[in-house]
């Protein structure tokens, strides 16, 4: 293996490692700052990053023969939230059926019937067949199909080439 090929495996883990991040970032930032409440579907697609972050970190510093397992393992990961992704933008679309029991969740319940109904006007509910937010036409599902999709296309071309 030259030095060559090693760059290439260290370049595509700093990749995915940034562009899971980043992503984690921006739903992060729709959630908390924006105060959309996720769905199921939505809280699903985040865990191949979760996978992916600690694995593109020991891509960086592994030999090229771990380095290639780790990455190639982030890009089965990444191409399961690109599937998953492009199934709650279909659902979305109304191409097929959601999950019927999708539904994301506003913190914890109240205590008494008034804060019970006061919550009830700021809560906003979640469901897996309403895309919360379009850019372009394209929902947040479908931008992470996307995304999970170019990030798994790095990933896995690395991992290949020899």
């Amino acid at each position: 293996m030259d030095d060559t090929s090693l760059l290439r495996l260290r370049r595509a883990a700093l990749l995915v490692l940034v562009g899971s991040v980043l992503t984690l970032a921006g739903a992060w930032y729709f959630q908390w700052w924006l105060g959309y409440v996720p769905c199921k579907l939505c809280l699903t697609e985040r865990i191949p990053y979760y996978a992916a972050i600690p694995l593109a970190l020991l891509g960086l510093f592994l030999p090229a023969w771990g380095a290639r397992l780790v990455l190639g393992l982030a890009a089965l990961g990444l191409l399961y939230g690109a599937g998953l992704s492009v199934y709650h933008a279909g659902a979305e679309w109304n191409l097929w059926a959601g999950p019927t029991d999708c539904g994301g969740g506003a913190g914890a319940n109240p205590a008494a019937v008034g804060d019970f109904l006061n919550a009830l006007q700021s809560t906003r509910v979640a469901d897996c067949s309403t895309a919360a937010w379009r850019l372009f036409g394209i929902s947040l599902a479908g931008w992470n199909a996307l995304i999970a999709f170019a990030l798994a296309s790095v990933s896995g071309t690395a991992a290949l080439k020899r």
